[in-house]
């Protein structure tokens, strides 16, 4: 099989990339630019604790030195503390990082992987589809002709892939528009975020005025004031002394030292492409949509984007497409589109009770401190604005039936990560074994933590579940747990590569669980005649090393 094009060498088109190489996938990397990126201190991304745990596990390298996860989040309304969040266990720290630094830990994963070659001084500027593959030309220096089997597009707002193929991107425009400085400073409030609505120094400016303060490494601050709708151009000058006016604001009335590392603008807009797969041509990332009002994240769903096409692609692509069906590669834009497009309705209906508009405002009850619940969810990734999606609509999803067991995760949301033992009796997190190209079936077993994995696989329910495991219709790994959130012993999870929940069974139930494991990866029923295809099969890394 020739490998994938991935169309785009930002943070979304590298995490793909990265995520296909995992499960043994080769991949070229059209990069329109020179391979480096530029430094924009104040350009930072906020990831969600599994997503940011995503791109960590497919850069191989921790994160934690990168950016700064905050110890607390605060919201103010003047002088009034609306809301306090400490982060913990319970709820777990966000990940605030520069963008280029993202894309600098990412770019040199790539480089450290032979099953990605990427391709600088490359522009897209056409794609040739035929039955068993598609070519795809560059222009540049370099320019010259490219064999794929599958293209993504994870090419930005502009892209060509989306005009080539023609996709309608409608949406709104300039929904929000952000005054942004990255700066060195000493704040009151080391290690934490603050959210302040309507400061009281503000003695000019809209009555809605906001700002937002969010810590990075190195004495760091990420600084935002929301602007007024058609409002002026923002100076240098007006810039500086808005800088100055919030710091005497926040530090007792007097300016503290502060080195001011970068400025900019952020124009916030909405849209979403109509489609996002044309036979073997996909969108993801920006391309495919673009949000970002009232706190939430767009650069965090791209990279949800890339982890829920990965596995699929990576399936098909072993499989020569022989055996996986069209609904499979389908699901891409049936569950990621839902999602992306229930995001952008959750903050188009709570724009106007947030901003002092009208509209929704006069037919929904609400306080200051309701508001700024809302925006706080928007930027800790909680609620309808920024909580991960949930695939319950997608034709992925098995029905109900009596066996289901109820857990503290809802079929088709990401799972919770806990600690279990792997099939070489080693303790990791639930999370290490995602986005390998393989299902897992997790047995929740009380007890079993204090005894070696040889003394309890031959007893109990596991003789039983690991012959279920073996007749699954794909490579599956079988954990066991000592618990997780809401099960009860003896419930059997099964999960997905990109590690959203299929379905949780009570018992080891063989039949249900491989009907649940064929809809999951919308494979027809087999028939008897038909050979099995297990474990025993050809694992996907090895195959792409034959």
């Amino acid at each position: 099989m020739d490998p994938v094009i991935v169309v785009g060498a930002g943070p979304v088109g590298l995490a793909l990339s990265l995520a296909l190489a995992r499960q043994g996938v080769p991949s070229v990397v059209l990069d329109e630019g020179p391979g480096k990126d530029e430094q924009r201190p104040a350009r930072t991304v906020v990831l969600r604790e599994d997503t940011a745990a995503f791109a960590e596990r497919i850069a191989g390298t921790p994160f934690d030195a990168l950016g700064a996860r905050w110890s607390g989040w605060r919201s103010m309304r003047r002088r009034q503390e609306m809301r306090a969040v400490t982060f913990g266990p319970e709820l777990p720290a966000p990940l605030h990082v520069a963008q280029h630094e993202l894309t600098g830990a990412l770019r040199e994963a790539v480089r450290r992987e032979r099953l990605i070659k990427v391709a600088v001084d490359s522009r897209l500027d056409s794609i040739e589809e035929e039955r068993t593959g598609l070519t795809a030309h560059t222009r540049g220096p370099k320019g010259t002709w490219w064999r794929g089997s599958y293209l993504v597009g994870c090419d930005g707002p502009r892209s060509t892939v989306r005009k080539l193929l023609d996709i309608r991107f409608p949406g709104r425009t300039a929904v929000e528009r952000h005054a942004v400085a990255a700066l060195r400073t000493e704040l009151p409030w080391p290690g934490e975020a603050l959210l302040h609505r309507n400061p009281p120094w503000r003695t000019s400016g809209p009555t809605g005025a906001e700002a937002v303060a969010r810590p990075l490494p190195g004495g760091v601050w990420r600084l935002d004031w929301l602007l007024p709708p058609r409002s002026d151009l923002v100076t240098p000058e007006v810039l500086v002394a808005r800088v100055r006016e919030t710091l005497a604001g926040w530090c007792g009335g007097s300016t503290p030292p502060y080195e001011l590392l970068d400025t900019g603008v952020h124009t916030v807009h909405h849209r979403l492409a109509r489609r996002w797969r044309v036979g073997r041509v996909f969108l993801a990332g920006d391309a495919a949509h673009l949000l970002g009002a009232l706190g939430t994240q767009g650069l965090d769903e791209g990279l949800r984007d890339a982890d829920n096409l990965a596995w699929k692609l990576a399936l098909a692509w072993h499989d020569g497409s022989r055996r996986v069906s069209d609904s499979l590669l389908d699901s891409y834009q049936a569950e990621r589109r839902a999602v992306v497009a229930g995001r952008l309705r959750a903050a188009d209906q709570a724009l106007p009770i947030l901003r002092g508009g009208k509209g929704l405002r006069s037919y929904v009850p609400g306080s200051a401190r309701g508001h700024d619940a809302l925006l706080t969810d928007g930027h800790l990734g909680l609620g309808v604005l920024g909580a991960a999606g949930t695939y319950a609509d997608s034709p992925l999803t098995p029905p109900r039936t009596e066996s289901l067991a109820e857990v503290g995760t809802p079929v088709a949301a990401p799972v919770a990560d806990v600690e279990v033992t792997d099939p070489e009796g080693s303790f990791v997190r639930l999370r290490d074994r995602l986005g390998l190209g393989r299902l897992l079936v997790l047995l929740v077993a009380p007890g079993t933590g204090v005894w070696e994995r040889k003394h309890w696989m031959s007893a109990g329910l596991m003789p039983g579940l690991a012959a279920a495991v073996t007749a699954l219709p794909h490579e599956a790994e079988l954990l066991v747990a000592e618990s997780y959130p809401g099960a009860a012993a003896h419930t059997v999870l099964l999960i997905r590569p990109d590690g959203h929940l299929v379905t949780a069974l009570s018992g080891v139930q063989p039949t249900e669980l491989r009907e649940a494991a064929r809809i999951a990866l919308a494979t027809p029923p087999q028939h008897d005649d038909e050979p099995s295809t297990g474990p025993a099969a050809t694992k996907p890394g090895d195959r792409a090393r034959e």
